[in-house]
Order: structure tokens, then sequence, then C-alpha cells
């Protein structure tokens, strides 16, 4: 027998985390491989984490509710084949260059402290809690299998205000005792040692709750969500324009064909796909304004992979649409359908979450006509679509005329893209809207 591990996938490009919001198995149970595990949230995607085997969950090292960044391991297996025996608890991996890794628990507590054996076997998730808390995790008491102490734990000590501190503890007394899961992890996603002085949690605002208040708690999507704006908008120097856009022509032709759209292809064809369109053209004639930041260097993506925002009531999800510029707006408007559909019933996948260059989102669906988006990091900006609204327009030739406008308001990382490129990228998004028409664009 041996003993596996599954890790938290990357579950979206940019995902550096993941939440299970729901176990689906136990310990005890056969599973075979591509069965799912758990249900995990992100702040893009809900999916199902499979098994990478056929075997026995010996261990769920998270609980429901826990965050876990990327590789953490989130359960055990044991499968056919391999060294271990007896089917023993202790775990065993083989790294690449053959050598053995064993993870054990202190002798110390196994001698001291029999009914918890799993007392000082920390998960990432708590290590790093502990150390950015300077919390003496010899002084906490685990509620998990064995002892252990989980995330949750730690969350409550915070909340409490009562925090062992670790002062007297040597900086590396928590890390001497990790075992060889933490061991083998990325430097990221372990926190440095306290002597690093990690910064602080944020200490939670104390709001007052009246009678007929209601507390809702930021958990799931809701959270992951949060922290992806928080970064995007501490790491990103947002910058932000806006354009004015005559859209009567394409108003007057889209109104037209609709309703033998509608009865030919079995879905609608809505304004949004027209402006996709025309984004995903002035995308390949301004590729700059398809890149994305990397740190040391700025990447210009080939591929234009149009993130599209689709709204529930508690969340907001950006799939993909693919190769756009590649598309047709008959192409376009089924993806747009299909993928919003996807989104609201609850089977997005991972895939359909990964890989966009660039965000337009329909604000205009819910009447907005001006509006500031947050960029969707790494990503270099993203366009708004407001409302199509009737408005007096002063016409070239001095009269005045009842027009159908739209505003098209871009956020961009001033790190990446200046106003003159963004400037012209809009303006040339304008005049290909301004020209579609019966006689100038084709839907097929």
């Amino acid at each position: 027998m041996a003993i596996e591990k599954i890790t938290m996938p990357q579950l979206g490009e940019s995902v550096t985390e993941g939440t299970i919001s729901r176990w689906l198995v136990k310990v005890g149970d056969t599973v075979n491989k591509y069965d799912p595990l758990a249900e995990v949230m992100t702040d893009k995607v809900n999916a199902e984490i499979p098994s990478s085997f056929s075997g026995k969950i010996t261990e769920l090292v998270a609980e429901d509710g826990d965050t876990l960044a990327v590789g953490e391991i989130i359960c055990y297996i044991e499968t056919e084949g391999g060294a271990t025996g007896g089917g023993e608890t202790s775990k065993q991996e083989t790294p690449a260059n053959g050598s053995t890794t064993t993870e054990t628990t202190s002798p110390t507590v196994e001698a001291n402290d029999a009914d918890q054996p799993n007392k000082r076997r920390y998960s990432p998730a708590v290590l790093r809690l502990a150390q950015e808390n300077n919390i003496d995790l010899e002084r906490v008491s685990g509620t998990g299998a064995g002892g252990r102490i989980t995330r949750k734990d730690i969350l409550k000590v915070i909340e409490s205000g009562n925090i062992p501190t670790a002062d007297s503890k040597p900086a590396t007394s928590v890390t001497e005792e990790k075992p060889a899961e933490v061991a083998s992890q990325p430097a990221a996603s372990v926190s440095a040692p306290a002597t690093a002085q990690a910064p602080k949690a944020a200490a939670p605002v104390n709001v007052p709750v009246e009678a007929g208040d209601i507390e809702i708690p930021v958990t799931g999507v809701r959270k992951a969500i949060a922290a992806n704006m928080l970064r995007s908008k501490h790491e990103a120097p947002h910058a932000w324009t806006m354009i004015e856009v005559d859209a009567t022509n394409l108003v007057d032709y889209r109104n037209s064909v609709k309703n033998e759209f509608k009865q030919k292809e079995g879905f609608n064809l809505t304004f949004f796909a027209f402006f996709v369109k025309a984004v995903a053209q002035a995308l390949k004639e301004f590729p700059q304004i398809n890149s994305m930041w990397a740190g040391d260097k700025i990447v210009q993506k080939k591929d234009i992979n149009i993130s599209i925002a689709v709204a529930t009531d508690d969340a907001l999800y950006v799939p993909v649409i693919r190769n756009a510029d590649e598309k047709t707006i008959k192409g376009i408007a089924r993806e747009i359908t299909e993928l919003a559909a996807k989104v609201r019933s609850g089977k997005l996948t991972s895939a359909e979450m990964q890989g966009g260059t660039f965000t337009v989102n329909n604000t205009g669906s819910f009447g907005s006509v001006q509006s500031m988006g947050i960029i969707n990091y790494p990503q270099a900006a993203i366009l708004q679509v407001e409302s199509i609204v009737k408005r007096p327009v002063v016409m070239d030739n001095g009269m005045i005329a009842v027009r159908d406008m739209v505003n098209l308001c871009m956020s961009l990382d001033h790190r990446v893209l200046d106003g003159l490129v963004c400037g012209r990228f809009l303006a040339r998004v304008k005049e290909i809207i301004e020209k579609m028409s019966r006689e100038n664009t084709s839907i097929y």
C-alpha cells in the first residue's frame, strides 16, 4: 500500500487559494480516480476537486470552510502498490530525486499527550495565521481530529482578542517541528518566521449590531472576491477614461433582426455580442492593450481571450470567450448565452475561467450609465459597456437630434498602459460600433 496526497489545484489564472465549501467524502471512504472529493470556491469559480488516485481516504487535512493556498495538501489517499506496510497512517512520499520524506509527529507530544496525537501537525494555513499574529500554538486547544489545531481554532483565538503570545519562544520553534508536508511546500506557501516581522492581520472592525440587524458571515466566494479585488487595487495603479459612442445605427440594425435571429438560432442576439466583437477587433489592432504585468516584464498575449463578467445573486464570475477575434457575432452571442447559463446553474468549469486577457463587463444590463471597474488582475485593463440611452445630440450640421448613446468606461493598469494608446484603442472601438449596420456588418 502507498499513501498519496491530494493538493489544492489552481482553479484559474491568477488564483492563489481556494476555500473548501463542502467535503463529498469522509475518512474511510473508497474512491475511484476522477471521483469528486470536495467542492471548492475561489473568486473565479465553483468547482469540484477530483481524485488523482483510486483508493481509501485516510485523512482530511482541511475542514469545511478552510482556505488553502494552491499546492497545499487537503487530504491523503491510501492506494494499492508502494511499500508502506500494514496500512499504517505514517505518510511517505518519494520526491523526484528518489529520496523518501517521512511525516512524523513530535515524540514529546506523543509521550506527554497521547490523547492528542495530531496536536502539533500544523497545516501551512495554521502556521501562517499563528506567525502573523504571534500566537503560541502550544497554548491553543485543537478541535480537529486527534487534537489537531485547525484554521477555525486560530480564527476564534484572534476574534476573542485573548491571544497567547509566543514572545518567550524562539522564532523557529514552530517551524522546527512542522511535518514533512509543510517542509515540502514552496517558500511562497509558508509564511516567513517571526523574525521576518510579517504584517499583522487586520483587526476585525467593531461595528455595533442593533436589534433587527442581520449579520452575514464573509465566507466562500465573497471572501475570495474581496481578497482578489483588494490585491488588484493595492498592486495595480488604476487610471480611468471614458468615451461617448453613438450606437444609433447598431440599435436599428439589431432591433430589425433580433426576432428573426431568435427564431432561427434559438437564443437571443444581444447588444453585448456586438460590443465584444468590436473590442476583439480593436485588440487585434492595438495588441499593447492585450497585455499583463509580470513584475520585471510585460507579457503581450498573442491570443485574444475576452473575459466577460456574469453576476449571480451573491457573486461575480468571469468566464472566457477564447479567440474572440476569430468568431462571428453569432458565435460570440452563442458563447455569451451558454457561459451565462453555466454560471447561473453552477456548472461552469475551471477551464472555462482560465486564460482571459481582457475583460468586458456589461454594466449597462442593470441601467448603469457610468462606472469605474476594478481590473481583473493580472490583466491590464477592463472595459465597462454602459446602458444605451436616448439623448439629444448636436450633429455635425448643427442640428439637434435624438440619438442612442452609450458610454464606454475603461480602467487601466498604468504600469502597463498609458493614456495615449488607451485613447486610440477606445477611439477605434467607437469607430467600429458607429459603423455597424446592415450594410457594413455581418452577423454570420
